[in-house]
């Protein structure tokens, strides 16, 4: 056996996604969401003692538990890399560039800044716009290291069983991307709807700042909506982090199933 399946055959593994179903939490410009519904059903009197049943799953990319291709955000016309928009590269069936067919498994070093934790309360105040210098705070005694993925926990997941609760969480401020793009992650994440503030607006980029700081300057995916209260509550703080996103040719995102083992 290699030493890191026994490594991983010592270690727990904890579950980073939050359930999927109709209603659930969505940034509203990503209704409807999810929705399943079973177009073949186990029925009594089929002739046979063997009964099937499947659904039609039906759900926006950026619903639930996902992460950013770096085709999802674009900035004065051009993406990541200068990558101009035009009929070429976005075409109606998917981006012939950046999709997020084209990123390959994140299997990385994964560290839990717990701003919530850090200023001593269960979870932010409703609209709080996490800063740098609260992610400072957090990550005291923490290195944060290039090709890190770095999670940041308000303490909203909780709340994901509460729509409105959830939707009225804070988000991430510009200053607070700004200091961890300059770490050079390979990707971060938060227990929100949205990375940024929903309703922010940075005198500079304008609306959703973090996206073109971490997406469109940088090339940084971001996970949103992510399950963090088990890491939290254990007090875990650096751990093994692997996601995969689906190959969805094009795709702008995905849904996925992240996990961390410690």
């Amino acid at each position: 056996m290699s030493d890191l399946a026994r490594a991983l055959r010592g270690a727990r593994a904890y579950d980073l996604e939050q359930p999927r179903y109709a209603g659930a939490p969505v940034f509203p410009a990503h209704e409807p969401g999810v929705l399943i519904n079973l177009h073949r059903r186990h029925e009594h009197g089929s002739g046979e003692q063997r009964t099937s049943a499947s659904a039609l799953l039906v759900m926006t990319e950026h619903s639930g538990t996902h992460i950013d291709a770096l085709c999802h955000q674009a900035y004065g016309g051009r993406m990541h890399g200068g990558v101009a928009i035009d009929p070429r590269v976005q075409t109606s069936t998917g981006f012939t560039e950046l999709g997020i067919d084209t990123v390959a498994p994140l299997v990385a070093r994964g560290v839990l800044l717990d701003v919530a934790s850090a200023l001593g309360v269960e979870r932010l105040e409703p609209g709080h716009e996490v800063t740098a210098a609260e992610l400072e705070l957090a990550a005291r005694g923490l290195a944060v290291e290039p090709g890190d993925v770095v999670l940041v926990r308000l303490g909203s997941g909780a709340l994901w069983g509460d729509r409105q609760a959830y939707m009225a969480a804070g988000g991430i401020g510009g200053d607070a991307s700004r200091w961890l793009a300059a770490r050079q992650p390979l990707a971060v994440g938060a227990d929100n709807v949205a990375w940024d503030l929903p309703d922010g607006y940075d005198p500079e980029l304008g609306s959703l700042p973090g996206h073109v700081i971490l997406i469109v300057q940088e090339g940084v995916h971001i996970i949103e909506s992510l399950f963090l209260e088990e890491l939290a509550a254990e007090g875990v703080r650096e751990f093994a982090f692997v996601c995969l996103p689906l190959k969805l040719r094009g795709g702008t995102g995905s849904p996925v199933r992240p996990v961390a083992f410690a």
